[in-house]
This record gives structure tokens, C-alpha cells and sequence, in this order.
């Protein structure tokens, strides 16, 4: 509100999809279009949309927030790590992830003249179907889940916006288009998935060359 004390860790936005946090000094830089709006976000309020067009300088576009310093509580940010997540989830699911179709147990006798005999709970487990078969599908279904969000972390979108700087629709259509498999993931280095994505482009531009110029042939 003083117009004195610059803000850290405000969130600025562009409706074109691109954003960012302010700095110590309370400054910050983004890239926009003519056509794009930015919005300012700090402690869960937010502010007007302020189209691009109309400020007057976009290479130094200020305004203030009224926030009581006072109240401010210092916070500490981390980078999500997909490793940890992952720990994380098996910690929670374990009983899920270590499932297994139970067997019949053999109960050893301790006497040399005691009847060998079979676990009960384990022959009940047997053919109690119905929940085996939840279990198991439930257990398909976290480790499937596991494999695409680690597609989804490496091949980010993040990381093909900055190769491509496609945005909108065409980065939707070119993430499923061209998403990779779990073994190349789990296989490629960081340069060679970087590779990947710029020669996926380079065959999305060219199809989409040819896409136009079909279209201009039939009309």
C-alpha cells in the first residue's frame, strides 16, 4: 500500500498460459503477447486482469498490493521431486503394492509324529476371489499410475514449452501426439530427450505444413 516495501514471491500470470514469481526486490519478468492479460496473486488474492495493450510500459509495469507487512510469515519452497512423491505414494499404498494372490501355506509339524497341516487363514484367503481380484486391480492400476507420472516428469510441459514455445491447443496436441513410452523415459538421458522433443517439432511443423496446404488444394 506504501509503494515502498517490494514484495517477494508474487505471482504474476499471463492468460497466454506463462508465468512467474516476483523477486526479492519485488521484481519480475514475463514474456506476453499484445493480446495477453497479466494478473498479480499474493496470499490467496488476487487482482484485475491488466491487458497488455493498455499499459503504457510493458518494460516497467508496476502496481501496489494491499498487504500488511506486519502479517507476512516467512515461507519455505521447494521444488516438487518426483523421487520422494513416489516414496511417498508407495509408503501410503504399501499394503496394495506388496499384494500377492495368496497360495495355500503348509504348517510344519514341531513334533516328529504330529500330522502335517495347511494354514487356514491362507486357504480362506484362497478363495475369497472377489476381493483378491480388487486387490490386485487396484495394485495394476497404482503401478500403472506411477509409470505415466513419470512420464509426465521428465517429459514435461514446461520443459516443451521452452523447446517449442508451443502454447494452447497445439501443446495439448503435441504432448499426446508425441509422448514417449515408458522405456525410452527410463532409457534416455536428459540430451537425448531433449533431442526427441526438437525433432518431434520438427515433424509437427512439417505436418502441419502439409495439413495446410491440403486444405488450401481442397478449397
Amino acid at each position: 500500500m506504501s509503494q515502498q516495501i517490494p514484495l517477494a514471491g508474487v505471482s504474476v500470470m499471463s492468460t497466454g498460459g506463462n508465468g512467474t514469481i516476483t523477486d526479492s526486490l519485488g521484481r519480475y519478468s514475463l514474456y506476453v503477447k499484445d493480446t495477453d492479460s497479466i494478473t498479480f496473486s499474493y496470499l490467496n488474492k488476487g487482482t484485475p486482469k491488466y491487458p497488455v495493450a493498455s499499459i503504457p510500459n510493458q518494460q516497467n509495469f508496476e502496481i501496489s498490493l494491499h498487504v500488511n507487512v506486519t502479517e507476512l510469515k516467512t515461507i519455505m519452497v521447494k521444488q516438487r521431486n518426483y523421487h520422494l512423491d513416489s516414496l511417498e505414494n508407495r509408503k501410503e499404498y504399501a499394503k496394495a503394492f506388496n499384494f500377492r494372490k495368496p497360495g495355500i501355506g503348509i504348517v510344519s509339524p514341531n513334533t516328529q509324529n504330529a500330522a502335517v497341516g495347511v494354514d487356514l487363514d491362507q486357504l480362506i484367503d484362497v478363495f475369497n476371489f472377489k476381493k483378491n481380484r480388487r486387490q490386485a486391480a487396484f495394485r495394476d492400476r497404482l503401478i500403472e499410475e506411477e509409470k505415466e507420472k513419470y512420464i509426465d516428469h521428465r517429459f514435461s510441459r514446461p520443459l516443451v514449452i521452452r523447446l517449442t514455445q508451443l502454447r494452447g491447443p497445439e501443446l495439448d496436441t503435441f504432448m499426446t501426439r508425441y509422448r514417449p513410452d515408458l522405456v525410452f523415459i527410463e532409457s534416455a538421458t536428459d540430451y537425448e530427450l531433449q533431442d526427441y522433443i526438437k525433432k518431434s517439432f520438427q515433424k509437427y511443423v512439417k505436418l502441419k505444413e502439409i495439413m495446410g496446404e491440403l486444405k488450401k488444394e481442397n478449397e
